[in-house]
């Protein structure tokens, strides 16, 4: 059943903030202050009931005008958002002034500006792009972090192929496919992803990094020592040749090999 948090602002007012509006992560506790923003009201029985979100992408537009004075300040314009509340979002800016880096300045000196609404929303990947009326630079920047090697466009299908470099295809998928999900809804287009040597479709797969939230970096980066830079790369080694090539310990390699499988059954 779903837990929805019943909140009060200043005023006495009652919210009622839904746990399908609740970011994944999010953990209410009582007394503690809530920052949301107001998705809808509804009557009932002839009262009005307030309802918040803090997946809706006008909640990250909200923090981001607080945190970027340009941004509320009229001189840098937010084009387009799109999330997977907890996990990644993707957002388009333009400057309406030419002195002005709209990318530098979302994120700011050393991430200054972009690390706080990060911790608010939960360790959520925020990935900060420079907008474009041309679609072929519009696919390769919603793409990030990937590097792409070449692509064809289909308008009327509104479809695009994208070529990639064998180790940048698992970038631009994703984990759990999120990156590609999102580029595809920041782009309008359908995007299919190739290997660049052959064109032929690819097996999906995840970049290792992908899983630092539950595998330490520390261990990643030991199977990268071994040229294991994906998860299929690991799952393709038995336990014991894992075991024999890197230095960590047997049951670190069965938590990251059951991790790693548990993914792959999602699919």
């Amino acid at each position: 059943m779903e837990k929805e948090a019943l909140l009060m602002d200043e005023e006495g007012n009652e919210l009622v903030l839904p746990r399908s509006e609740q970011i994944p992560q999010d953990f209410m506790k009582k007394g503690e202050p809530v920052r949301a923003v107001v998705k809808k009201v509804e009557l009932k029985n002839n009262s009005p009931v307030i309802i918040l979100s803090r997946t809706h992408p006008s909640f990250l537009a909200q923090l981001l005008e607080i945190e970027v004075p340009e941004i509320a300040d009229g001189l840098i314009n937010i084009k387009k958002i799109v999330r997977e509340p907890g996990e990644r979002a993707k957002v388009a800016v333009e400057s309406l002034d030419d002195r002005i880096d709209p990318v530098g300045a979302c994120v700011g000196m050393k991430g200054s500006r972009i690390h706080g609404i990060v911790r608010e929303l939960k360790n959520e990947n925020i990935d900060v792009i420079n907008w474009t009326n041309n679609i072929n630079l519009l696919v390769q920047r919603a793409l990030t972090p990937a590097k792409i090697s070449s692509m064809k466009i289909d308008l009327d299908r509104k479809h695009a192929d994208v070529f990639l470099p064998a180790d940048q295809v698992s970038l631009a998928i994703g984990k759990r496919g999120v990156n590609i999900k999102l580029a595809c809804e920041l782009t309008g287009l359908d995007i299919d992803v190739f290997r660049d040597n052959e064109g032929e479709d690819v097996e999906f797969d995840i970049d290792l990094e992908e899983f630092s939230d539950e595998i330490d970096m520390w261990v990643i980066d030991e199977f990268k020592r071994i040229g294991c830079d994906t998860a299929r790369a690991v799952l393709n080694l038995s336990a014991e040749e894992l075991e024999r090539r890197t230095d960590l310990e047997k049951e670190t390699i069965e938590d990251v090999l059951r991790i790693l499988k548990e993914e792959f059954e999602r699919e």
